[in-house]
């Protein structure tokens, strides 16, 4: 089942990680700086391009042994040279405190903590050889990370890969880095870092604007791939958009599927008052402007009232230690500054 999960999943992922590639693997240029409370940024202000470490930087015990996702266990004995294969678990590492010992990334670690490190690779898929050459002791992977005969030979080579369930929604947020923080063992840090998270949440959560109920569609767009798709039921942006007191129109129009192709036909039905964009996809699209001409995007309010809502690629759909920021982004951008749009 591991492979075929793999295979679906990894042909959305390759088009994003491709995209980020070519626009350097990185956030917007544009992104507030790091450090104090996030929550207090301004309306609007993009998600800040650092991740803020707990107060307190946490010393591993080890060994343990962990349950990993894909049904093993895994004994982790050290430490010292850790290589997560996203961003959102280095995302993870790094807010533990642990960051100094992450030797490499994955191309959708866009942080500014992470950018320097040599990334392990190629279109999002993981080469096995240039994750063996940095002698790792641990590899933190998703169960989407890929292909499996890369994992399969990093096993082989005698290092635990522990697998990590991947994102679906706020829901689990406090597990992945509860299970990151085990293996790393620091099961005490990550209970701080799980409390701090879900808090921020549902901060953010407790100043929704109450009332309109606005239907926002999920949009992934890759515009020099000619990839346009409209989330369903299982896009990963439900529970985000319902956070943000929206209803997800993608899912609410019928659509069963994670994506489906863009028709004029699916955009009507889902009749989106706002249309939630990574940002990447909204620029290689020409931006707004561009986004209208796709057919259907005009007709619907969204696209009537140019009300576009869009979030860095590297970070919207990580549910980790910044999406409160995120959900903060998107709340301020869907009703404005004043709390109505």
């Amino acid at each position: 089942m591991r492979r075929l999960r793999n295979r679906l999943a990894g042909a959305l992922l390759s088009v994003l990680a491709l995209s980020l590639t070519a626009t350097g693997c990185g956030g917007s240029s544009e992104a507030a700086p790091g450090g104090g409370d996030p929550t207090s940024s301004p309306a609007g202000a993009s998600v800040a391009n650092r991740v803020e470490p707990l107060a307190r930087r946490p010393e591993p015990r080890l060994p343990v042994t962990v349950p990993s996702a894909d049904g093993e266990r895994v004994t982790v004995r050290a430490a010292e040279r850790i290589v997560p294969l996203s961003g959102s678990l280095s995302e993870i590492v790094f807010t533990l405190g642990l960051g100094d010992r992450v030797v490499a990334r994955d191309v959708t670690a866009t942080f500014e903590q992470a950018a320097k490190l040599p990334v392990v690779t190629r279109g999002h898929d993981v080469s096995a050889e240039s994750v063996l050459s940095l002698r790792p002791d641990l590899v933190l992977a998703e169960t989407t990370s890929g292909p499996e005969e890369a994992v399969d030979q990093i096993r082989a080579a005698g290092v635990p890969v522990l697998f990590v369930e991947a994102a679906k929604g706020l829901d689990d947020v406090g597990p992945r880095i509860g299970a990151v923080a085990d293996a790393l063992g620091v099961p005490s840090a990550g209970k701080e870092l799980t409390r701090r998270s879900e808090q921020r949440i549902e901060a953010v959560r407790g100043a929704v604007p109450h009332g309109e109920e606005p239907r926002v569609a999920f949009l992934y767009l890759r515009g020099s791939a000619s990839v346009y798709l409209i989330g369903g039921k299982d896009s990963g942006a439900g529970s985000l958009i319902e956070a943000a007191g929206a209803v997800d129109a993608g899912a609410a129009s019928g659509l069963d599927k994670d994506f489906t192709a863009i028709t004029s036909e699916a955009l009507v039905k889902a009749a989106p008052d706002a249309i939630l964009v990574m940002s990447k996809g909204l620029e290689s699209v020409g931006g707004v402007d561009g986004l209208v001409k796709i057919p259907g995007v005009a007709q619907t309010p969204a696209g009537m009232d140019r009300r576009i809502v869009s979030v860095e690629d590297g970070v919207l759909l990580n549910y980790g230690p910044r999406t409160d920021q995120v959900l903060k982004s998107v709340v301020a951008q869907l009703y404005g500054e004043d709390g109505a749009k």
